[in-house]
């Protein structure tokens, strides 16, 4: 089922069109990865996607069942720095189901104690955030989107400013949480990451669509083909 379709979007802001032509969809329990130059429009159509742009033209549609979108955006150095417990900042992710209760109650912490759990994180509960290492840190806000929704994630270059190790031990969990039934979608400028764990591939540039489809037929595309070559895969 498409629980996000995307129909001849036009993105852009009041000055201009940044891309247009936009048609895809996502289904449930897909990995649809995100490629692009940078300015190509990938951060518009994120902010599209989370509802906080409206589209100039065409329409993004979401199924009504799409209980919400967790998101996990780009890390910047004063949020690495933030002086806040690791169990204060996954319980957080429940916010937005709260409503007009003033404090989390029993089943929020339940669920942020068995999402830290899950994501390996349970023993940093009581630890400062900005003490830990960077791909801890990408794992306690993974888990706070989590908290959000166990529907889709959305994925803002996850793995940026991490070691190899630690940017292959993200990759490998958020893979782990697609197989769970959790759909991804995750900005990337890593091609090889991209064709590696996706299921199916978006390729914006140029101030267009240039390619939507599964992995394999990226592969074969020719934007593909140079794409791969530039990245050394």
């Amino acid at each position: 089922m498409a629980q996000i379709t995307c129909i001849d979007a036009t993105l852009g802001y009041e000055d201009g069109v940044v891309t247009e032509g936009l048609s895809f969809t996502v289904e449930t329990g897909d990995c649809l990865c995100i490629l692009g130059e940078n300015g190509s429009g990938k951060s518009t159509l994120v902010k599209a996607l989370l509802g906080l742009k409206p589209v100039l033209r065409g329409k993004i549609e979401r199924d009504p069942a799409l209980t919400g979108i967790g998101y996990l955006p780009q890390q910047t150095v004063v949020q690495r720095d933030f002086p806040a417990s690791v169990r204060e900042i996954v319980r957080s992710g429940c916010l937005a189901r709260m409503g007009l209760r003033p404090f989390y109650s029993a089943e929020d912490k339940a669920l942020a104690d068995r999402t830290m759990e899950q994501l390996g994180i349970a023993s940093l509960a009581g630890h400062c955030y900005r003490d830990l290492s960077g791909g801890q840190q990408q794992r306690v806000l993974l888990a706070r989107a989590l908290c959000a929704t166990r529907s889709m994630l959305l994925l803002d270059e996850p793995v940026t400013g991490l070691d190899p190790k630690a940017q292959i031990d993200l990759y490998e969990l958020i893979a782990k949480l697609n197989r769970d039934g959790i759909t991804i979608i995750m900005v990337t400028h890593d091609v090889n990451a991209a064709v590696r764990y996706a299921s199916h591939i978006l390729h914006i540039g140029g101030g267009k669509q240039r390619f939507f489809g599964t992995v394999d037929a990226y592969k074969e595309s020719s934007i593909g083909k140079a794409f791969l070559a530039e990245g050394g895969a």
